[in-house]
């Protein structure tokens, strides 16, 4: 690929965009810092050491048969294995990792109420991988513990009533594409439908919907920077339209990663009160870094798809895992049930090879079936070591009633940003629906801040296409990716406060102001340039001139 060409790179997603800004900052043997990767450099331990006792007690477990084989084992026994269990960590008490395993599995006895070696057996089978995910959508016991770790974390105190159901996934991207395929087989979306997206939005909800595939309209729901991220009820209003669809978005936003305010959440709740038959879906993988977060689908759980993924929180992008939920009772299987006698039987025949009776089959069903385009249903399913994986993390949350783990992740990105800030040598923003882990740096606002609006309005009107994201990289190594790819306002960049050290932010910062005050200077040059081509005197310069309302640069060392 031709990287020289800014035009023409202009048009790529931004995540291919940020190949080229690499190749760039990596040239002259400089150390490159990407900040634009959202992959997080910390990570959750105690859960981890907790799996891998829980793989060499299932070991054991699997040791137990076939002993007369060398290097073959079988499937664990259900009966008697808490007694077992109790030997091994009596054995292996001062292990790293063991007791947590203990402390889980009396908190899925004593505090969820569910049979400790029914667990057990659950957990074993399924760090083994001995066998297909049964039942292929979720684990039984696993789906329950999750759901406690989902209720906590995206519903807490609201009131919610009655149970949701859960697919476990390949993380948050796939739960997406599962989402806009499903949709589209069981005829909730078509060619030429308008679905609504609150703006600014990961980029994939943008790029999607133009694909063959699909061949949507995209009607977008603005939550401009002025109003600090959030959306007004002007643009809300749009959902009033019954030509849409549906409604999706990410809370908290990305990149801004700002929630939305109680104020919003109730105005949309509002809207669906109006729009009985709108469907959301809410991708809420940064809301466990939010203080007091409350999920979109806890506001109108029977109108919203919920998509959470562990990747970002707990260090696992490895792992791929995440869940899509919805309630028990939705309006999405409600708008299946009410479709043209010829479209269901056009459904029947689709689903009639995994079920006698596929009218009755979930919409979140369905999303199994389709993931594996139906007739593979059985192996559908997140891998039964994943699920497992997933298990500890929210049992080590759940049981974390201090919130120990949480005020952690959230004190390294926040000081992340004021590192950032102090070498910018910028005030440090507050705004208390700011969630942190990433932020958009708005170049037209930071030159404005330091040197006024007029050098910054003249910067903007010089900069090509993502021009400033490769000088920033040519000059300092950095890499950002362009906030214009996620429906920000240009020319803007998103830097990941998880994935760098703290120091490295503070070298972000220093190379923003150095960029800054090098256009400034190409300004003052230029102004310089018009008044000798003039021939203006200072006396001949009428008051109120722009070519000499230039403020000074900022003193040496200003913060």
């Amino acid at each position: 690929m031709d990287f020289s060409d800014l035009e023409k790179l202009a048009s790529l997603s931004p995540f291919e965009l940020k190949d080229a800004l690499i190749q760039v900052a990596k040239e002259g043997n400089r150390s490159m810092l990407n900040a634009g990767r959202g992959n997080p450099n910390f990570l959750a331990t105690l859960p981890r050491h907790g799996f891998f006792q829980l793989g060499l007690f299932a070991m054991t477990e699997a040791e137990r048969s076939y002993q007369y084989m060398k290097n073959v084992g079988g499937f664990p026994q259900r009966q008697g294995i808490e007694e077992r269990f109790a030997i091994f960590v009596h054995r292996n008490k001062d292990a790293e990792g063991v007791r947590f395993l203990a402390s889980a599995v009396s908190y899925v006895r004593d505090q969820l109420g569910l049979s400790e070696g029914d667990f057990l057996y659950e957990m074993c089978e399924g760090i083994l991988a001995c066998n297909y995910p049964v039942p292929d959508r979720f684990l039984r016991l696993s789906e329950k513990v999750v759901g406690q770790y989902i209720h906590q974390e995206m519903i807490g105190t609201h009131p919610f009533a009655g149970r949701f159901d859960m697919y476990a996934v390949e993380g948050g991207t796939a739960a997406m594409t599962y989402l806009f395929n499903s949709m589209k087989e069981n005829h909730l979306i078509k060619e030429g439908d308008a679905i609504a997206l609150g703006m600014p939005i990961f980029t994939p909800y943008i790029e999607i919907p133009h694909l063959n595939d699909y061949q949507l309209v995209e009607v977008e729901i603005d939550a401009p920077a002025e109003n600090n991220w959030q959306f007004t009820k002007k643009e809300l209003d749009k959902l009033l339209d019954p030509k849409i669809k549906a409604f999706f978005l990410c809370n908290p936003s990305n990149p801004p990663s700002v929630k939305i305010s109680d104020e919003m959440l109730a105005y949309i709740a509002g809207i669906v009160k109006k729009r009985p038959d709108l469907i959301i879906l809410t991708d809420d993988v940064y809301g466990t870094f939010a203080d007091n977060f409350v999920s979109l689908f806890a506001m109108c759980p029977y109108n919203t798809i919920l998509v959470y993924s562990y990747s970002k929180y707990f260090g696992a992008t490895g792992w791929r895992m995440g869940v899509v939920a919805t309630h028990e009772h939705n309006i999405i299987d409600r708008k299946i049930a009410a479709l043209p006698e010829s479209k269901k039987k056009e459904l029947d025949a689709r689903y009639s090879s995994i079920t006698t009776e596929p009218r009755k089959l979930k919409f979140i069903d369905r999303l199994v079936a389709d993931s594996r385009t139906v007739a593979l249903n059985h192996t559908a399913g997140l891998s039964t070591p994943v699920q497992v994986q997933m298990v500890l993390f929210s049992l080590f949350c759940l049981m974390d009633e201090r919130d120990n783990y949480k005020n952690a992740m959230k004190q390294i990105v926040r000081r992340r940003k004021q590192a950032l800030y102090r070498e910018l040598g910028l005030p440090l923003p507050h705004d208390p629906n700011s969630v942190d882990y990433y932020h958009l740096l708005d170049g037209e606002k930071i030159i404005a801040q330091m040197y006024g609006t007029e050098v910054a309005k003249w910067a903007v009107k010089k900069l090509r296409p993502n021009e400033a994201l490769f000088r920033i990289a040519q000059q300092s190594g950095v890499v950002l990716l362009p906030g214009k790819g996620f429906g920000t306002p240009h020319p803007s960049g998103r830097v990941s406060l998880a994935n760098l050290n703290e120091y490295d932010y503070a070298n972000i910062g220093k190379a923003l102001r150095e960029m800054a005050a090098d256009y400034y200077e190409q300004f003052q040059a230029e102004m310089a340039r018009r008044r000798a081509n003039l021939k203006l005197t200072a006396d001949d310069v009428p008051i109120g001139c722009p070519l000499c309302m230039v403020p000074p640069p900022p003193a040496s060392g200003a913060r």
